[in-house]
């Protein structure tokens, strides 16, 4: 399938911290602000940081039009999110709509931000969604152990249900989430002289290395 087009990265805007504590408690598995915003990368989109934006679409304007993703020159659309840290996922929400341009086939790829258009065709997924034609929000569970330790998700949509291009309206994760980084491996040169601190962030700095990138 030709995809004879300019792929666009996406480039700072706007401030990612609206709408994040107005959450009711039954979203607090809801993966938002965790979300590397700035990282998001989508091609075939018919305007850059369409893909990038209906993520940062908070909760409650999950119902709006605007901002839209489109397709471009088909209807295929491959989306990658880093996240700030390692998520266990639970969900994929979606927010399309009734008509023919919904999404319909959806794979995941855990892990991988070498991915295009070619190679994800290629990919055995790390799990593949069937999507409904409808503009009620859909939350798609995984098989949580096979993204156990994710830090970045590939969404592929691969087809929709008969037109030229395809429409999102908002997509959402629901998982759990670790903020690890190298600050507290730090710690534990610095404290390593008193044997009980060496003993707290050494647990610290083994998870830490749990979340390895590996490949990357």
């Amino acid at each position: 399938m030709s995809h004879e087009h300019s792929h666009s990265d996406h480039h700072s805007h706007g401030d990612s911290d609206h709408g994040h504590d107005e959450l009711e408690p039954a979203l607090q598995t809801l993966i938002w602000k965790q979300i590397d915003f700035e990282s998001i990368r989508t091609l075939n989109e018919s305007e850059s940081d369409q893909g990038a934006k209906i993520v940062e679409k908070p909760w409650p304007q999950r119902l709006e039009p605007e901002p839209m993703l489109e397709s471009d020159a088909d209807e295929q659309l491959l989306m990658f999110v880093p996240f700030t840290g390692v998520l266990k996922l639970h969900s994929v929400l979606i927010r399309s709509s009734e008509d023919s341009s919904a999404p319909k086939t959806l794979k995941l790829y855990s892990n991988r931000d070498d991915l295009d258009f070619s190679t994800a065709s290629d990919l055995q997924p790390t799990q593949t969604l069937e999507l409904s034609r409808t503009s009620e929000i859909q939350d798609v569970t995984v098989k949580r152990t096979s993204f156990g330790n994710t830090y970045s998700l590939t969404l592929f949509f691969e087809d929709n249900f008969g037109d030229d291009v395809t429409r999102i309206y908002w997509i959402g994760f629901k998982g759990e989430f670790m903020n690890l980084n190298r600050e507290p491996v730090e710690v534990l040169y610095e404290k390593a002289a008193n044997p009980k601190d060496h003993t707290l962030i050494q647990g610290v700095g083994d998870m830490s290395s749990q979340g390895t990138r590996h490949g990357m």
